[in-house]
């Protein structure tokens, strides 16, 4: 029998939601590309409630416990004294998500001697060394596209928001004005921007169809051409690198793993080389951007506004300048966490587990790193490199 440890974020401050806003929500059983959404054999909850958070145990309880296996699940997930740390030395499996990961370094899956899968609920495992793990012979998986359609359209919302100043003029009616010259005075149209993604994947590519509706230019750059005939069908222009396409666009959305490569990408150089009054959405990981540059971007008018999910570190410090700096429209890691994209990845996170108990294979799409080698979607995301450790490790 194993002992499976899942990390996740805490309740809300007013207790487990006994009711929801919606009685149900829509079933989705296939993917723009064909993937078939998550077919476990069962699940024991609701499509629709609060699986992410502590009480909602991603429904996996009466499953793993019925099966014999030991069940912990924590939100304590920091330092040596952490819940994480004291129960990981005797773990099978670790289970956490991106907006609230268990960062798998190379010293503490060096003491997990018994580890065997390490699984993300939901997509983006670069909380886990992929160097450590394939070293140790550890099964990375995630339950990839689940979430990437919330995603793309946090980064539709997120933009609109920037570009129309909605954020200070739902303010204004909150503190009981009607300032009307004060919410316009940075209000423009998107009709007739240009639009740019960097990375054109799952995330990338749906944010791409999601705005030619709005008369837009598109752009992209990655390290995969997208195929002809959808270059074609979305009438979107291919840049070979990050510098060709920033220079051109108004908006630009952050769609790339972390890894060595992108790692403070857009740091003060590459801002530099964009257009005055641009605007960046940072949906994929905050080490992408560069904490300082992109406050003192905003400060000086470089950037006309900067909005994302992600921080570095997270969850961040009171005192992070992405709080205070002027013009953004920050939330916490939520972009992927929609209540429908956790019955997604919730069934997923089951699927993966239902496979390694019964010793079937887990779906190709889901591996990261698999047989001591970057497998499945880890192959096409991540680089070689990539795997020499992560980078998006907490603050020491």
């Amino acid at each position: 029998m194993a002992k499976v440890l899942c990390v996740l974020y805490d309740d809300p401050v007013d207790g487990y939601p006994t009711s929801y806003a919606r009685g149900e929500i829509p079933a989705i059983e296939r993917y723009h590309n064909g993937q078939t959404t998550p077919t476990p054999e069962g699940i024991d909850f609701t499509p629709g409630e609060l699986l992410g958070s502590v009480s909602g145990e991603l429904g996996l309880r009466r499953f793993l416990e019925e099966g014999g296996h030991t069940f912990v699940v924590t939100s304590d997930k920091e330092g040596p004294d952490s819940v994480l740390d004291r129960e990981l030395p005797d773990a099978d499996v670790v289970i956490s998500q991106p907006f609230w990961p268990a960062y798998m370094t190379a010293e503490r899956i060096a003491k997990a001697p018994q580890l065997k899968l390490i699984v993300t609920a939901g997509i983006g495992s670069d909380h886990t060394d992929l160097k450590a793990a394939i070293e140790h012979g550890i099964t990375v998986a995630e339950v990839t596209y689940s979430n990437s359609i919330s995603v793309s359209e946090h980064v539709v919302m997120m933009i609109l928001a920037l570009v129309r100043n909605y954020i200070p003029s739902y303010q204004w009616v909150v503190k009981g004005g009607w300032n009307i010259a004060d919410c316009v005075a940075r209000s423009y149209d998107i009709e007739g921007m240009q639009v740019g993604t960097v990375a054109a994947g799952r995330i990338g590519s749906a944010v791409l169809r999601r705005l030619k509706p709005f008369e837009v230019g598109l752009h992209y750059t990655d390290r995969h051409r997208l195929p002809e005939e959808t270059e074609r069908e979305l009438g979107v222009t291919f840049h070979p690198d990050v510098e060709s396409m920033v220079a051109v666009c108004d908006v630009v959305t952050i769609n790339a793993p972390l890894h060595p490569e992108t790692e403070h990408l857009f740091d003060e150089a590459l801002i530099g080389k964009m257009k005055r009054g641009a605007y960046i959405v940072n949906t994929a990981r905050g080490k992408i951007c560069d904490r300082d540059a992109i406050a003192r971007a905003l400060e000086s008018g470089q950037l006309a506004g900067y909005a994302g999910d992600v921080w570095y570190p997270q969850p961040a410090p009171e005192d992070h300048p992405w709080r205070s700096m002027p013009h953004h429209g920050m939330t916490p890691h939520v972009s992927g966490s929609s209540l429908s994209a956790q019955a997604r990845y919730a069934a997923g996170t089951r699927e993966i587990l239902e496979c390694w108990f019964d010793g079937r294979p887990i779906r190709e799409e889901y591996l990261i790193a698999d047989g001591g080698r970057l497998a499945g979607a880890g192959a096409h995301a991540y680089s070689v490199d990539a795997a020499a450790g992560s980078s998006d490790k907490p603050a020491t």
